[in-house]
């Protein structure tokens, strides 16, 4: 599991309605999670090109809260902050076949109390055929998050804007970074 933790602060507090302005999601220290092991794959077919395919993707699971609504909706002399965390999990579902899982995390405390916290977990099947097995699985862990990033996002900006906030807005992620974070973790723990 893949792990990094951000910091937003968002433009103003609106009253009770957005005008669909927004801030993004500035970055923070990283905190990478231990390497899983190589998954298992099909050895690649010589002379044959390799081939990367989305075979779905989906929302597993997601959660808005706003615990202090409408107190929460009312103009607030400071911002909140905004705690962003990332994890990517990978699975195998075949040998060439894999359920790529992005966690988003975001919590936005002000004046010592929470103002809104939102979780979700976007996911998507993806078929990677006739790549070399030492590259298998950081296409998977770099490639296929990158791709899910989008979506999920926008379900983010969404359901905070729907929530009575400015949308949500966060930064493009380096996907590659968190990747080689984890894989000097896990050399640094052998």
């Amino acid at each position: 599991m893949a792990k990094t933790t951000k910091t937003a602060k968002p433009a103003a507090k609106p009253a009770a309605k957005s005008n669909g302005n927004s801030t993004p999601a500035k970055a923070a220290a990283a905190e990478p999670a231990p390497a899983p092991s190589a998954p298992p794959s099909a050895e690649p077919m010589p002379g044959a090109q390799p081939t990367f395919k989305i075979l779905g993707q989906y929302l597993k699971d997601f959660s808005f809260e706003n615990p202090n609504a409408p107190a929460s909706l009312a103009p607030q002399q400071n911002q909140p902050d905004i705690n962003i965390a990332v994890n990517v999990n990978a699975r195998n579902l075949s040998p060439t076949e894999y359920e790529v899982e992005l966690h988003l995390n975001a919590k936005a405390t002000g004046g010592g109390h929470v103002v809104f916290a939102a979780e979700l977990l976007y996911a998507g099947i993806f078929r990677l055929e006739n790549f070399p097995t030492k590259v298998v699985q950081a296409a998977v862990l770099i490639e296929c998050p990158r791709m899910l990033f989008p979506f999920a996002r926008q379900i983010m900006a969404d359901a905070t804007r729907n929530g009575g906030f400015p949308p949500l807005m966060l930064d493009p992620i380096d996907f590659a970074q968190m990747y080689q974070q984890r894989m000097k973790q896990a050399a640094a723990s052998a």
